[in-house]
């Protein structure tokens, strides 16, 4: 199967995966939040398949500039589900190329730290992934 997506679908896709990076760094105020936001977005930019060259696309991601960590989690966390969403409907494949995506810019993120993340990026962790399971 091949992905059929609109502007509108690129946008969602692109919100969810560098917003689910921007919650980390941001769940990471008091750490290194630019290293986790470093780390995170290197591992989005190595993503390969269509859902990749989406991410690889050179457009400015809007709505990620939240004045709180809850402003932006009501942007990413919707749009992470409708992410998976869309792409279960076109390409299912797709769809677990997505969330593996996610997995490894979460992974190179919370690995920004050394030792064990803490608390509130375990959280997060959780919430990016609840958000991805509720397709």
């Amino acid at each position: 199967m091949s992905l059929n997506l609109t502007t509108q679908d690129k946008n969602t896709l692109r919100t969810a995966a560098y917003g689910a990076v921007s919650l980390l760094a941001a769940g990471d105020a008091a750490g290194s939040p630019h290293k986790v936001a470093t780390h995170g977005s290197i591992a989005l930019a190595s993503a390969t398949g269509p859902v990749g060259h989406v991410l690889a696309e050179k457009s400015k991601i809007e709505n990620l500039d939240g004045k709180s960590v809850a402003a932006i989690a009501d942007k990413v966390l919707p749009a992470l589900t409708a992410a998976m969403d869309l792409l279960k409907k076109q390409d299912p494949a797709e769809a677990d190329n997505f969330r593996g995506i996610i997995a490894v810019a979460i992974e190179a993120g919370t690995r920004a730290h050394k030792g064990e993340p803490g608390p509130v990026l375990a959280e997060m962790t959780r919430k990016i992934n609840g958000a991805l399971d509720a397709a």
